[in-house]
């Protein structure tokens, strides 16, 4: 054990892929000293997850990624689309033939309402290139000694009684064979589930094993079989599905798309007893059967194994260690929402650190970060479980069934091109189930209408809004646990979200121009415990102005009111108009949110050093 390597970081980071290196990132930001090791020596070369939804996009901006994560994303004319077919090609009906196809993420009908709901438009980058790109960040945050691949953990305790006395940890140099001590304040378990949780005794809850999935990252030539530019992602519905999908195909660019791709990443799915899944010649036949060109040639880049499931952590605190992303929540890739969650959950908990590092709250706040994250991770699994199933729909409609014969399922499918009253009925039952699956790719109120319930928030008893369809509709709404609502502003003759006028310490009161002073008064007041409470004044005669009354519409609140608003933008507290009794109110909010007791002072954080 080496004492020269010896590290007393205030937060050591476990794993290096997007939770990892955004709690990385978000906290070199706020000058907090951060150590991360991953067991790997590079960034995952896979091709996983790609999609990155507009939250993790104004993440994104936080961390002064945005845009070049926008550099690297298709036109935005070249990937809005994910379609459904027998396969890309054939000698005949049925054959090479499209069932069905649904605008995606935010692109066709659905561009105008996602552009209202937030200052951040989607993006499509693979993980091989996302990784990199957060890793180079990282290592400018927070110095490249700081965030160390091929740095394995081997043990993990925690320091007395486990209750926020910080943690010990022995890392492996990889390189040298050297191991050294870490003592850290606190721990973010961000390495998928592979030693955190097993180290600690964390049991996860859910389905396992349903499929074997195996990716391959592939250059192919496959301009003869597509005949259109905007659609990234293939799924294929046909007899070798067994009653659901045969497999998947996604554009990967780099440079060019549509037909003119040269990068895919094909998915095929197998039963975990099924030797196959294992021998690189049958699984690129199966592809080749998939797309339906036998003689195909395919270039292999990487392969990957992974499990489909849908599991959950009974807990996601552990004294001073939080779990993260897969290490917290593994979901099936339908919805997207495995990333983008984990990148959430790093934004939730770092501004709730640095809070209790810099002593503007106490341990106690901490304790939100499961009470708000494991809901939300325990919703999206079951929502990406669902989504999986959209694709049997299709294939149901389509006649096909688990167990069938290849000459029957493919009997099934050509009557759906019948010119017959059945053909007619099959062809209608078809475009239902496909149009159903805009539950996983126009799932706007999920990706934004995520809320908390209970955790760093006062409720204020009022029911959260819904929209006619609670999986699509997202209804902005400053109720308390929500997101604060995107509205433009304008600032020194520029349009400007309310979102950038949320500081990333403290908490930030939002008022309006002619009540502005008593607010001021209020926030001095409540700084008394020792919190920091930012005031930001909207209005005439203001810095900031609402010219075209778009956040008098979104503010739910009377002009004379104010909004309590945390560092990742989530509502923690709102008066609906001023009385006499808001400085208390406020007052007490404050503490609430924060973990501290009105009339008593801070604790000083121990160090451990």
């Amino acid at each position: 054990m080496s004492s020269q390597l010896r590290r007393t970081p205030e937060v050591l980071i476990v794993g290096g892929g997007p939770a990892g290196l955004s709690a990385a990132v978000l906290l070199g930001l706020r000058g907090v000293d951060v150590l991360l090791a991953e067991r790997h020596p590079a960034a995952s070369k896979l091709p996983r997850a790609h999609l990155l939804n507009q939250r993790t996009m104004e993440i994104f901006t936080d961390m002064g990624v945005a845009e070049a994560v926008y550099a690297l994303s298709p036109p935005e004319d070249r990937w809005h689309r994910v379609a459904w077919h027998t396969t890309l090609a054939g000698p005949a009906v049925p054959f090479g033939q499209k069932i069905g196809a649904l605008p995606a993420w935010g692109g066709g009908p659905d561009t105008e309402r996602y552009a209202r709901a937030s200052p951040c438009r989607y993006a499509n980058v693979p993980q091989p290139r996302l990784d990199p790109l957060l890793r180079a960040r990282a290592e400018t945050v927070c110095g490249p000694e700081n965030i160390r691949f091929h740095h394995e953990l081997t043990a993990l305790s925690l320091s007395g009684d486990g209750a926020g006395e910080g943690a010990v940890a022995t890392v492996r140099d990889r390189d040298s064979d050297e191991s050294y001590e870490v003592h850290a304040r606190y721990v973010v378990a961000a390495d998928g589930g592979r030693t955190c949780t097993d180290l600690l005794g964390i049991e996860m809850d859910g389905p396992t094993g349903l499929l074997d999935m195996v990716t391959v990252h592939t250059t192919m030539d496959l301009s003869e079989c597509i005949s259109d530019d905007e659609t990234l992602l293939y799924y294929f519905i046909n007899p070798d599905g067994q009653g659901s999908f045969a497999g998947a195909l996604c554009s990967m660019g780099p440079d060019r798309w549509g037909r003119e791709t040269t990068e895919w990443a094909a998915h095929v799915g197998y039963r975990t007893t099924d030797a196959e899944r294992s021998d690189l010649s049958a699984v690129l036949g199966r592809i080749r059967r998939m797309l339906g060109v036998p003689d195909l040639d395919i270039e292999v880049h990487a392969v990957s194994h992974w499990e489909l499931e849908g599991v959950v952590s009974r807990r996601q605190r552990l004294g001073p260690v939080f779990l993260a992303g897969n290490a917290a929540h593994r979901h099936p890739p339908t919805g997207g929402l495995g990333l983008n969650t984990a990148v959430q959950d790093a934004h939730n908990l770092v501004w709730k650190l640095d809070a209790v590092l810099s002593g503007q709250a106490t341990d106690a706040l901490l304790d939100s970060y499961e009470t708000e994250r494991r809901p939300v991770g325990e919703f999206n699994v079951r929502h990406c479980l669902t989504n999986a199933g959209g694709h049997a729909r299709i294939a149901a409609a389509l006649g096909l069934r688990a167990a069938q014969s290849e000459e029957e399922g493919w009997d099934a499918v050509t009557e759906w091109f019948a010119d017959t009253s059945e053909g007619d009925a099959k062809r209608a039952a078809v475009a239902e189930a496909v149009a159903s699956n805009a539950d996983d790719f126009s799932q706007l109120a999920v990706e934004l209408g995520y809320h908390y319930d209970a955790g760093a928030l006062v409720p204020d008893g009022t029911p959260a809004p819904e929209g006619r369809h609670p999986l699509r509709d997202y209804v902005p709404t400053t109720r308390p646990g929500h997101h604060l609502p995107h509205a433009w502003l304008s600032h020194d003759g520029s349009r400007q979200s309310v979102h950038q006028l949320i500081a990333p310490r403290g908490l930030t009161l939002l008022v309006n121009a002619e009540h502005a002073h008593r607010w001021a008064e209020a926030a001095q007041a409540a700084g008394d415990t020792g919190a920091t409470v930012h005031v930001r004044v909207i209005g005439a005669g203001a810095e900031w102005t609402d010219p075209n009354g778009e956040w008098a519409a979104a503010r739910e609140i009377d002009s004379s009111g104010a909004l309590l608003v945390r560092p990742d933008r989530h509502i923690a507290w709102r008066a609906p108009d001023w009385s006499e009794d808001r400085p208390a109110e406020l007052r007490r909010s404050v503490c609430s949110v924060l973990g501290l007791q009105p009339t008593q002072p801070i604790p000083a954080v121990p160090s451990m050093e």
